[in-house]
């Protein structure tokens, strides 16, 4: 007689998906705290909230901020190419000439990718949006001036059960829109902001 099939509990895999982002080695530059996940996407959901620590900041510009959510259903929903699905935004001021920049999106998209690469992690189904943000301040806000930001939002579909390579990489991706250096030598960040608007 067969064997029965071992019964899958999705709350236990749920608890292990999690306890593998905890086991995540975040860059130094960031905060990372958990936030409440939003609703309603999956049966599942843990998120995380970074920001570039302040006490490591150069100056007293405006500091990049990001958020990392992970959704697990077991049913795999249609479009995801499995049960887990990675959400994240990096955000962060620009300079002004770097935000004018028409190939800064596509720097931002590759800076995610590769941090990625660079830490093994496995995925699938990738797709994102980078926008660039231009403001000029009017009227009781004309004292702000003009600023740049660039937002990055992504998601992907891991293709394994320790997820620590993911949040580091989306914690490198944060850092280096932020202006730090990148981990690996060889890449070129983008300038820090240096200056609230003026």
């Amino acid at each position: 007689m067969p064997a029965s099939p071992v019964a899958i509990d999705p709350a236990a895999v749920f608890a292990a998906l999690v306890a593998s982002l905890d086991a995540a080695t975040p860059r130094a530059e960031l905060v990372v705290t958990t936030i409440p996940a939003p609703t309603g996407l999956a049966p599942y959901a843990h998120a995380l909230a970074a920001d570039v620590n302040p006490a490591r900041h150069a100056d007293d510009a405006d500091l990049g901020t990001g958020r990392l959510i992970l959704l697990y259903d077991p049913d795999s929903p249609e479009g995801w190419g499995g049960p887990m699905r990675i959400v994240c935004l990096a955000q962060a001021p620009l300079e002004n000439d770097i935000g004018l920049d028409p190939f800064v999106a596509d720097v931002a998209w590759a800076w995610l990718t590769d941090a990625l690469a660079d830490r093994g992690a496995r995925y699938t189904a990738a797709s994102g949006t980078a926008t660039r943000i231009l403001s000029t301040g009017y009227g009781e806000l004309a004292s702000q001036g003009s600023g740049a930001q660039i937002e990055l939002r992504a998601s992907w579909t891991p293709l394994d059960d320790d997820l620590a390579a993911h949040v580091e990489g989306w914690a490198e991706l944060l850092c280096m829109v932020a202006g730090y250096p990148p981990s690996p030598e060889g890449v070129v960040t983008l300038p820090r902001r240096r200056s609230p608007r003026a």
